[in-house]
């Protein structure tokens, strides 16, 4: 596994979920600086950091963002994501203010359907070379 440290912003993904993927490739163009690292939820540096910063506790299986240590899930994961990228993307982090029971249930709505909306690869994304570097390990 690359080595991450507490400092680093990791964005934790379904791979195989197409929604997903292209959210991925939003951040990606859309971040004001190249400072996220991304795995699949399904690769062995995903489960590893799932391990480390959730242990046990049962988490969403769509995105999860790790910052200065601690591990974001759901609408608090995406709202945080928010805060790096360019243009009004930022501004969304006043959403916090709405309870997290409020916010995540429009995230539970639309990660429950997200493979029905927007469909599932047989094979988990894989980022062009230009962005290789920033992934932190290929999928099992």
């Amino acid at each position: 596994m690359n080595n991450t440290n507490t400092d680093d912003r990791i964005i934790l993904f379904d791979g195989v979920c197409n929604f997903c993927s292209a959210s991925v490739q939003f951040i990606l163009r859309k971040e004001k600086k190249p400072v996220f690292k991304f795995a699949a939820l399904q690769s062995d540096v995903g489960k590893n950091l799932i391990r480390k910063y959730a242990g046990s506790s049962p988490l969403p299986d769509s995105i999860l963002y790790i910052r200065n240590g601690k591990i974001f899930a759901k609408s608090a994961a995406a709202l945080r994501i928010c805060l790096g990228l360019k243009g009004a993307w930022p501004l969304f982090i006043i959403f916090l203010i709405v309870p997290a029971f409020v916010r995540d249930f429009v995230y539970d709505l639309i990660a429950r359907n997200r493979y029905t909306w927007w469909g599932k690869r047989e094979a988990c994304f894989l980022p062009t070379p230009e962005f290789r570097s920033r992934f932190l390990d290929s999928v099992d």
